[in-house]
């Protein structure tokens, strides 16, 4: 009996964009339905929503967020190019260049939006931590002594992370600022003769 020839998606050059198309395509769909799930709960339910929003969606959310985890992974073994922040329409234009498919309007959505999402994603984890201060400095979660005469008190890791946080944003919005102009660089805008 002759070799039964394996489908093109299961051949070895096109495992790893199979591999890749499905892992988009899962991101998406989950953070697709996350988003659909708060935005319907805050239109029907309104400041209610708060209340229990995070146990309606935090099964789906924790799970895309450890799927997350992988993306390091690809990175670390070269699967992927090295993309420092994740966004939901990064997960639709991945999933399609991963297959061949190039859309310009799609690429500058994806290389654009990131310029107004990621200050305001900043922000509100800058303002969460902000919030939670008087919480963990009355309370001491979190707050631990060492068996050594030192002890670690967590209100003050929360602050050197928001210092961290913006000199991060700074350094990240560079590395995307440039990578943004360099594909934008492959997708020229037609002037219009007059």
């Amino acid at each position: 009996m002759g070799r039964v020839a394996l489908p093109a998606w299961l051949q070895p050059r096109y495992r790893k964009s199979a591999y890749l198309f499905i892992y988009y395509l899962i991101q998406f769909c989950g953070h697709s339905w996350i988003f659909t799930n708060m935005t319907v709960r805050f239109f029907s339910f309104g400041k209610d929503s708060m209340v229990d929003t995070f146990y309606a969606i935090g099964l789906v959310m924790r799970l895309c967020q450890s799927i997350s985890l992988l993306e390091l992974l690809h990175i670390y073994v070269g699967i992927e190019s090295n993309h420092l922040l994740p966004r939901f329409l990064q997960y639709t234009y991945s999933m399609l260049s991963v297959i061949g498919i190039s859309y310009a309007v799609l690429t500058w959505l994806s290389q654009t939006l990131w310029m107004l999402i990621y200050p305001l994603c900043v922000l509100a984890e800058a303002f969460a931590i902000y919030q939670s201060l008087p919480y963990f400095e009355s309370f001491g979660t979190y707050s631990t002594k060492l068996p050594f005469d030192v002890s670690i008190y967590f209100p003050y890791v929360l602050k050197i992370y928001l210092m961290m946080l913006f000199i991060g944003m700074y350094f990240t919005y560079s590395h995307l600022y440039s990578e943004r102009r360099d594909v934008l660089g492959i997708f020229p805008m037609k002037k219009k003769k007059m």
